[in-house]
């Protein structure tokens, strides 16, 4: 996770435990693919989503997910969810796309580099 260090200060929980409980704290939230790819596609997708985190990155360097959610295709994929009117906009990455990031637009990685 990348945080956002001026949010910091309203997260309460953070020094004692550090524990989030605002979804604004948090500028992206990635996650690797495992073999159990439903936790980052279905479970995580939906709990990001209701925080509030504006930028969500799924990183399937196997293509393990469902069709609903990189095609037909099995292959290396960077799902990039943006938070746009409190529901994520997906954009797919693959091979020699440029990862296109809203919350960092200076960042000049190409998909197959991730991978």
């Amino acid at each position: 996770m990348v945080l956002d260090k001026n949010a910091m200060a309203q997260e309460s929980m953070w020094n004692k435990r550090s524990t989030i409980t605002k979804g604004m704290s948090i500028k992206l939230a990635e996650e690797v693919v495992s073999t159990n790819w439903q936790n980052s596609y279905l479970i995580k997708l939906t709990e990001y989503e209701k925080l509030g985190i504006n930028e969500y990155w799924i990183v399937d360097y196997l293509g393990w997910g469902g069709r609903r959610y990189i095609g037909d295709l099995k292959q290396a994929t960077i799902s990039v969810y943006n938070l746009v009117e409190a529901e994520y906009v997906l954009n797919l990455f693959r091979y020699q796309n440029v990862v296109a990031s809203p919350t960092f637009p200076e960042l000049n990685l190409i998909a197959e580099q991730i991978f």
